[in-house]
């Protein structure tokens, strides 16, 4: 009988939970189950490959994968996650070993949201002072313009999905002593992380007591475009702002080469002015040669 109660206790979520035994027509509590599965393709830099284990330290409820060695069948993240476990994915990718790109998806039905990363600044390159316990759930702090428009308010709810810290997991802590802030700035979005520093003299602080140390990473995130599927799908949202890092290096170069052309065509110039407009021969240039 006692194994019976057990039994019936774990499929109705505990003591409290439905079922047909004592529950008196009680719900099932709700319990988060998001787990998050963080991937990098084959070909990362060193550098964006540290910037992804800091962001594997800020998500307990992360698992991380092996590399995926091709770029363009990213549908057999859906089949990874599936067996992971997981109910998002992100997926780090590197163009030309110089350009980052991250895509945040809900496996396996979607949507998905691709992001160009600049401005990246890892743990290790900042030497901040700020420091929180590894495992505790963040506070999310998101700028106003996210509840303006509807892309900016489904970007909103894939942040929150991806990282908060389920309640209760077995790897994190049950306290929170950091803030994660996603700002918009200049049509991107900024992420920063900050560790709730308490006053040491004062058992109970208050909030006007307490500060934010800043702890790191940084990251720029630019947005391309929305996916209505997972890592594929009908185009819901593209950015107008949005210019491609080769766009951006080809402008660079065809502006130095304008540069030499014009210092080219001066020195042409020049020449052409001074053979127009030759010197009469000096008298005295031939004094001292005997």
């Amino acid at each position: 009988m006692e194994t019976d109660e057990r039994r019936a206790r774990r499929k109705g979520g505990g003591k409290d939970g439905g079922g047909d035994g004592g529950g008196g027509g009680a719900t099932r509590a709700f319990r988060n189950r998001e787990k998050v599965l963080v991937v990098a393709a084959r070909g990362i830099t060193h550098r964006y490959r540290h910037l992804m284990t800091d962001v594997l330290s800020l998500l307990p409820h992360a698992k991380k994968d092996v590399k995926l060695d091709t770029k363009d069948e990213r549908h057999v993240l859906n089949e990874v996650a599936e067996m992971k476990g997981c109910t998002s994915c992100m997926f780090f990718e590197c163009r030309k070993f110089r350009d980052l790109y991250l895509w945040m998806a809900k496996t396996p039905a979607g949507p998905s949201v691709k992001f160009h990363v600049s401005n990246v600044y890892t743990m290790d390159e900042l030497k901040l002072t700020g420091n929180h316990l590894k495992g505790s759930r963040p506070v999310l702090s998101f700028h106003p313009e996210f509840d303006r428009e509807p892309h900016m308010k489904l970007m909103k709810e894939l942040f929150i999905q991806t990282f908060t810290t389920p309640k209760g997991h077995r790897k994190s802590k049950p306290f929170f002593d950091h803030v994660i802030q996603f700002s918009v700035a200049d049509n991107r979005i900024w992420i920063r992380n900050y560790q709730v520093s308490l006053p040491a003299d004062k058992k109970r602080p208050g909030l006007d007591t307490m500060s934010l140390v800043e702890v790191g990473p940084r990251l720029c995130l630019n947005p391309v475009k929305i996916f209505a599927g997972s890592f594929a799908g009908a185009t819901l949202h593209e950015n107008p702002h949005y210019v491609s890092p080769n766009a951006m290096r080809a402008d660079s170069k065809r502006l130095k080469s304008n540069r030499y052309g014009a210092k080219v065509k001066a020195k042409q110039r020049r020449k052409a002015h001074e053979a127009a407009n030759r010197l009469d021969p000096d008298v005295l240039d031939h004094v001292f040669d005997e």
